[in-house]
């Protein structure tokens, strides 16, 4: 089930979920184990019309230094050290991913994880369909051609780069990879205020990266009408990250940027109407005008009695509704024409009434 690049690819929106590893902080809340706490998540997802979740796999000894300082906002993460927050939430192994894969595909949602390392990238492959490159490993330029070699699709987020690094990283994948890249706008700034957003960012991957599959990660905060999920879509990011919660007043990790499944909803319906307003890109009139075209537009409608034998001319016309008649685009296929019977007063002017 490749739920995310068969449906983007349909051109239709996807959500992933990233739980990352806020079920870490569920399970502790609600005093159940971390794995109950990952399946909660995956199946509220589910519920909430979310398409795809995502984890993050790591081990703290080979993410970060020892001392590596914090990069967020620490009023809303307290702990000052990288390693130190990472080391809190690295205890799943390979087991735990399969049988959460595995639950993921037994309900349906589309299962993936971002891997911070060879081992994991390596365990992953046989669990899910694409990969996700972070931003942080952008231009880690051996992790992404190791992962590009395994010849999957693969998501990656541009944040904190520039082009030179983008087109780069972009190269290095298509050396080894042909399959479809999903590359994600975004912003490396936790939590990202709105006025940060920068979403016509979004246009300008599209225009410079034609061949690839525009989304976007995002970090601000879920406001009240999602409107900047919905302005992301309709600028062209087709796939949308999201991180994702249980309870939003958790503190610390990634619950005070995230979603939650009532934002979730939200989100869905309000692009599965954006989607149905938006229509055809056709330049055409709908079906459903057909009966209002006809009736609303005007015909040629003769301005008063018109004789058998009598070369019509322009003052014997008017133009009225309906459009059941000649129209009045045709005007000069009528004038100069005769008349083959009497036409009485306000007739709405056919073809089978003149001849040459």
């Amino acid at each position: 089930m490749n739920t995310i690049i068969e449906r983007a690819k349909d051109d239709k929106f996807v959500l992933i979920a990233e739980i990352g590893v806020n079920y870490y902080d569920i399970a502790k809340k609600m005093q159940i184990s971390v794995m109950e706490a990952a399946k909660l998540m995956v199946k509220e997802a589910k519920k909430a019309g979310i398409h795809a979740v995502k984890f993050q796999t790591y081990k703290a000894e080979t993410l970060a230094a020892k001392e590596s300082p914090s990069y967020w906002d620490t009023n809303e993460e307290a702990t000052t050290s990288q390693f130190e927050l990472f080391k809190k939430f690295d205890s799943f192994t390979y087991e735990d991913y399969k049988e959460i894969a595995q639950y993921c595909n037994d309900l349906g949602i589309e299962f993936l994880s971002t891997a911070f390392d060879i081992e994991s990238a390596d365990y992953l492959y046989d669990l899910m369909n694409v990969y996700k490159i972070s931003s942080s490993d952008l231009n880690n330029i051996p992790f992404v051609e190791y992962q590009a070699k395994k010849g999957k699709p693969i998501l990656l987020s541009v944040g904190a780069a520039n082009v030179e690094e983008i087109d780069q990283t972009i190269s290095t994948i298509r050396e080894h990879n042909d399959q479809s890249i999903v590359l994600m706008h975004c912003v490396l700034e936790y939590p990202t205020p709105c006025s940060h957003a920068n979403l016509n960012k979004i246009v300008s991957l599209k225009n410079r990266y034609p061949d690839v599959i525009i989304g976007y990660s995002d970090h601000t905060k879920p406001d009240v009408d999602a409107d900047i999920v919905k302005t992301a879509f309709n600028l062209g990011a087709n796939v949308v990250e999201k991180h994702f919660t249980l309870d939003k007043t958790l503190p610390g990790n990634d619950h005070y940027h995230a979603m939650d499944p009532s934002d979730a909803k939200k989100i869905v319906q309000g692009i599965e109407f954006i989607q149905k307003i938006r229509g055809s890109y056709e330049i055409n009139y709908l079906e459903s005008e057909l009966t209002s075209r006809q009736n609303a537009r005007r015909s040629l409608v003769a301005a008063y009695s018109i004789k058998k034998g009598q070369i019509i001319t322009n003052e014997m016309l008017t133009f009225k509704r309906p459009g059941t008649g000649i129209s009045p685009a045709d005007i000069k296929n009528v004038i100069g024409k005769v008349a083959v019977m009497d036409i009485s007063e306000d007739s709405i002017l056919q073809y089978e009434m003149i001849k040459e």
